[in-house]
């Protein structure tokens, strides 16, 4: 390999490496300007398999990459908060989405890209307000993809003139397979087919020996188009490795559906050039051929997804006869729904973080439960039951916390959502405290069967009551942290207020005991130190219900 081609080979690359950065960046800049609003999403994304493929498509398209919504979808399937036909759905309509780079790379703007470059970098660079911030960032970085696509443009003119490469590029056209295989094995190195087939589209648009028509043509590109969605499940394959068998079901989902459509359309490549020849703009051939490239990618992905939708339900039953097997039984202290692979998109690693803590909210509900029964009833068993529980809390509430730190490592979390993880922690602290004060509560089961202590009816039923209100308290914040509902937190502080007085009045009513002399003195401290840490049990749920106050209202002060 002389000099020259050396040269031009690692230009290539590093056209192919500022692509992909200014893409990565891209999508960077366009997930934190969507912020928190990208969790508005995720709600809509398990209703029906419809809203699924335009809920995949918008996700897709503001992450620029179908591997990352593929990526996020196994995590929650994994989670189990979304079934194997919901997450079909969503990954037909990302791979519509991941179609729109390819659509923006067909504009004919690479003479611009300089200019947003420079008009980008001025806010990226120097502007604090973080939503101009990260448009300039946006801005910034799709002039630097088109910066990489002009270098690989530039670069790949002298292939016209190269014998070898000309033979390769009709071995294509005459051999659609190989340029499938071409296609996948790029992709799969690569790790992006949005990086791979704007490589193709710039090919495409280089002019062949006759200096007129395309060294590939639309033909020769069709197949290799195939084989880059075919490359790109690679990422869902690896993602599913170690994941619930649903997971590894949704990530063969992938395969099969990208795998299929190339196999049907393999068969008609002429009559399928035909018709993207038709639909695209006309002109000289290495002029709008980026463009058919780009519709063709565009119209596979679309009417393959069409077809699909009817048969996710037999696409189900493809997959979970390809991939038998049971879910593995967890550990209680094991995380269900967290998944180190979503740490990229912070909104989307939020959601698994809060439904997490939601879980943890109700073990220490259960705990509330358990310790109520062994201090009223006197129960030893729940006094042991108690006392197991907090281990296995304060274990997954160390998860947890270190799950919502390792977040702070990711570039993409936003300021707005780093605050956001910060208070989440705090609730993960405060959950954990609500245990802590049930094995209070269990202690002096413990202390009370033992020293066979009793109270007076009326004793018991001030304490049932507070029970009684804590339990609403903590299934209220459970509420909150699974639906960020403000109704509920509204709730938790007009508890709170209840919680406040009970106590005070408790106490009251308690010394009018001692003095009437119908409860005993020895009594008093722990009758006082139940009600105490019942309170303090709502003081916790209180601050959960703040931490989503504040989230809500920071919201509310960007929109």
């Amino acid at each position: 390999m002389n000099n020259e081609t050396l040269q031009m080979v690692f230009t290539l690359l590093g056209g192919l490496a500022v692509f992909i950065y200014g893409m990565n960046l891209m999508s960077d800049g366009l997930q934190k300007c969507a912020g928190e609003r990208m969790r508005s999403i995720l709600a809509v994304l398990t209703r029906n398999p419809i809203t699924g493929v335009l809920a995949g498509a918008l996700v897709t398209a503001v992450l620029q990459s179908s591997s990352a919504t593929t990526v996020m979808v196994i995590g929650f399937v994994s989670a189990g908060l979304m079934n194997l036909p919901q997450a079909i759905s969503i990954i037909l309509g990302a791979n519509i989405g991941t179609t729109m780079t390819a659509q923006l790379i067909a504009f004919s703007i690479g003479d611009l890209a300089w200019i947003f470059v420079f008009v980008g970098f001025i806010p990226f660079f120097f502007v604090k307000k973080e939503l101009v911030k990260y448009l300039g960032q946006t801005a910034f970085a799709f002039g630097l993809l088109f910066v990489g696509i002009n270098i690989m443009g530039d670069t790949m003119k002298p292939l016209a003139g190269s014998e070898f490469f000309v033979d390769l590029m009709l071995s294509v056209q005459d051999i659609p397979a190989l340029g499938v295989l071409i296609g996948t094995i790029m992709t799969v190195v690569v790790q992006s087919s949005s990086a791979t087939i704007a490589v193709l589209q710039n090919l495409a648009s280089t002019a062949g020996p006759d200096g007129i028509s395309s060294i590939i043509g639309l033909e020769g590109a069709l197949p290799i188009l195939f084989g880059d969605n075919i490359g790109t499940t690679i990422t869902a394959v690896l993602a599913s490795i170690g994941a619930s068998v649903t997971a590894k079901r949704t990530a063969a989902a992938h395969v099969i559906f990208n795998v299929t459509g190339t196999l049907i359309f393999i068969w008609f490549i002429p009559y399928y050039a035909d018709l993207i020849e038709f639909i695209s703009p006309k002109g000289p051939e290495i002029e709008v051929i980026s463009r058919q490239i780009a519709n063709a990618h565009t119209c596979f992905n679309v009417f393959n997804t069409l077809w699909f939708i009817p048969l996710i339900p037999v696409l189900v039953k493809v997959v979970t006869k390809i991939v038998p097997g049971k879910e593995l039984d967890r550990l209680p202290s094991d995380p269900l729904y967290l998944d180190e692979n979503v740490l990229e998109q912070p909104f989307a690693a939020m959601h698994l973080a809060s439904k997490e803590l939601a879980r943890l909210g109700d073990m220490v509900l259960d705990m509330l439960k358990s310790a109520q029964t062994a201090f009223i009833d006197r129960d030893s068993t729940k006094v042991k039951e108690v006392m197991e529980m907090e281990d296995t809390v304060n274990g997954l509430q160390e998860r947890i916390v270190n799950y919502l730190a390792s977040m702070f490592a990711k570039d993409t979390i936003t300021e707005e959502q780093a605050a956001n993880v910060s208070g989440l922690m705090h609730v993960a602290a405060d959950i954990e405290h609500v245990g802590d004060h049930c094995k209070n509560i269990a202690e002096f089961a413990e202390d009370k069967i033992k020293n066979n202590y009793e109270f007076s009816n009326e004793a018991y039923s001030e304490i049932y009551s507070c029970f009684d209100l804590a339990k609403r308290m903590v299934k209220e914040s459970v509420k909150v942290l699974e639906e960020r509902d403000l109704a509920a937190a509204g709730k938790i502080k007009a508890y709170e207020a209840e919680m406040n007085t009970k106590e005070d009045t408790l106490r009251k009513q308690h010394m009018i005991r001692l003095n009437e002399k119908t409860c005993s003195p020895e009594f008093t401290v722990l009758y006082t130190d139940v009600v105490h840490n019942i309170e303090k049990i709502g003081d916790y749920c209180d601050n959960i219900a703040d931490t989503l106050i504040k989230h809500k209202e920071a919201e509310d002060s960007i929109e």
